[in-house]
């Protein structure tokens, strides 16, 4: 007899047959890319629906940040290791401390790396993952099962729902088919069957992927952590950021490199300072003053 999870399985969209693709272990390798490629160009597409909920959950995200709060993702499989390569990018990319995006995932550090799969399998392991990193409002949580029925996932998101938290949920299935308890907002790019069936490491994890760079990026720039179209407030953690430092410095102020390189120096490395003491004509510390009234936004602080 079979199993309610068999039931479920028959009926997700992501586990579905993909009829540009029944022929695919026939075909050559170079049919074979056409046939991955051009099921690759849906995922943007589906993305670009779900923009007005996307919206709303950096609005959200933006809100907790600005209060304290933190975003936790909580995933599992593949998803739980596009939730930690996200939050494992915002500390030298913005600046941020490694605390203020975490990525939790089913079996812990070695999943990252090594399939645990069983690991996901009970609500529970999601409700202590986040009890042990200390989730509490105004934390934010977000899951992220490219299926929505993932247990690991179900059950973090119940649990910061309870305690309070707001509640994201990224998914690959129609909203109409979300059935978990009730979230803030879910984003829902359905991308349609997967080239492999079932392998929702491909399209579904390239829509993830995408929404996760929205969230991050567009959260950290409404938080002033670019300057037109530049980060400066990156971390000179190793010789690609020191150099990207100083070329950003050079760009926006017209000095040559040993000026950049000094005036930086001053600044203790912070390229929002540099940038700041340069246009505005100002020292180290006015800078920093002018930072700090401008809530960390450099256009405001030239302004003042």
């Amino acid at each position: 007899m079979s199993t309610p999870l068999f039931h479920e399985l028959q009926t997700l969209a992501t586990e579905q047959r993909n009829p540009a693709s029944t022929h695919i272990d026939t075909a050559s390798t170079r049919e074979i890319l056409e046939i991955i490629n051009t099921e690759d160009h849906l995922v943007p597409l589906a993305v670009r629906r779900e923009l007005p909920y996307i919206e709303e959950a950096v609005e959200i995200i933006v809100d907790a940040l600005k209060r304290g709060g933190r975003l936790f993702y909580a995933g599992a499989g593949t998803s739980g290791r596009l939730g930690v390569v996200d939050a494992s990018e915002i500390p030298p990319t913005f600046g941020a401390p490694p605390e203020l995006v975490q990525g939790l995932i089913a079996g812990g550090r070695e999943a990252v790396f090594r399939s645990q799969e069983g690991a996901e399998d009970e609500e529970i392991n999601g409700e202590r993952a986040l009890q042990d990193a200390g989730v509490q409002p105004p934390d934010v949580v977000c899951g992220i099962a490219a299926s929505r029925r993932t247990p690991y996932v179900i059950g973090a998101v119940k649990y910061g729902r309870r305690i309070g938290c707001k509640t994201l949920f990224v998914t690959c299935t129609p909203r109409a088919a979300f059935n978990i308890e009730e979230v803030d907002v879910a984003i829902c790019p359905v991308v349609g069957p997967e080239v492999v069936m079932g392998s929702t490491r491909m399209k579904s994890g390239t829509a993830q992927k995408l929404v996760l760079n929205m969230l991050t990026t567009a959260s950290m720039i409404r938080m002033g952590k670019v300057y037109e179209n530049m980060m400066v407030d990156l971390q000179m953690s190793n010789k690609k950021l020191v150099e990207r430092s100083k070329r950003t410095v050079m760009m926006v102020t017209g000095l040559d490199y040993d000026e950049a390189s000094a005036v930086l120096a001053q600044a203790d490395g912070h390229v929002k300072t540099t940038l700041v003491m340069v246009l505005a004509g100002v020292s180290a510390n006015e800078a920093r003053i002018k930072l700090e009234r401008a809530n960390g936004f450099v256009r405001t602080a030239l302004a003042l």
